[in-house]
C-alpha cells in the first residue's frame, strides 16, 4: 500500500459535460504526490539546502471512468522504481463509494541540480534512502 490522498469533487473541477475535466486530474495527482513525499518525511526545504529539486518529466494517464460532482476520490501513490536518472511513481484513483477505478497513471521525475538546471544521477545512497522510506511508511 502507498500514500493515500482523498479529494472530494467540487463544482470548479467539472467541465461543461458535468464530469471532472481531464486536466484537473493532473492537479489531483500532484496533490497526492505532495502527500506521498510529506508522509515519507521528504521536504523540498531539505532538497533546496542540498541544491537539488524534483521535476516531473513524463506522465502517462489512462482514463477509465468519469467522476462527477460529490464523488470522493481516493488516490494511492506508490513507488514503482528508481533508476540511475529517474524515479517512477504509480498513481491510481478510484471512487470511494464503489471502488471503481477512475484513472491510473505512471509519473516519472528526475532530480535537478538547482545551479545548472540539469538532471543529475541518482546515487546509490539516495536510492537506498528512498526505498527504505517507502518501505517504512507504506510497507
Amino acid at each position: 500500500m502507498g500514500a493515500i490522498t482523498e479529494i472530494k469533487v467540487r463544482g470548479y473541477h467539472l467541465d461543461v459535460f458535468g464530469h471532472v475535466n481531464n486536466a484537473r486530474y493532473l492537479e489531483f495527482l500532484e496533490e497526492a504526490r505532495w502527500t506521498y513525499l510529506e508522509q515519507m518525511g521528504i521536504s523540498f526545504d531539505s532538497f533546496a539546502r542540498k541544491g537539488i529539486s524534483l521535476a516531473v518529466v513524463n506522465i502517462n494517464i489512462n482514463y477509465r471512468a468519469p467522476s462527477v460532482l460529490g464523488d470522493v476520490l481516493i488516490i494511492e501513490t506508490t513507488l514503482n522504481k528508481i533508476g540511475n536518472r529517474s524515479i517512477v511513481l504509480n498513481q491510481v484513483v478510484h471512487k470511494k463509494h464503489d471502488n471503481k477505478r477512475v484513472i491510473d497513471a505512471e509519473v516519472t521525475f528526475v532530480i535537478i541540480d538547482l545551479a545548472t538546471g540539469r538532471a543529475i544521477q541518482i546515487d546509490d545512497e539516495l536510492k537506498q534512502q528512498w526505498h527504505e522510506l517507502s518501505s517504512q511508511y507504506f510497507g
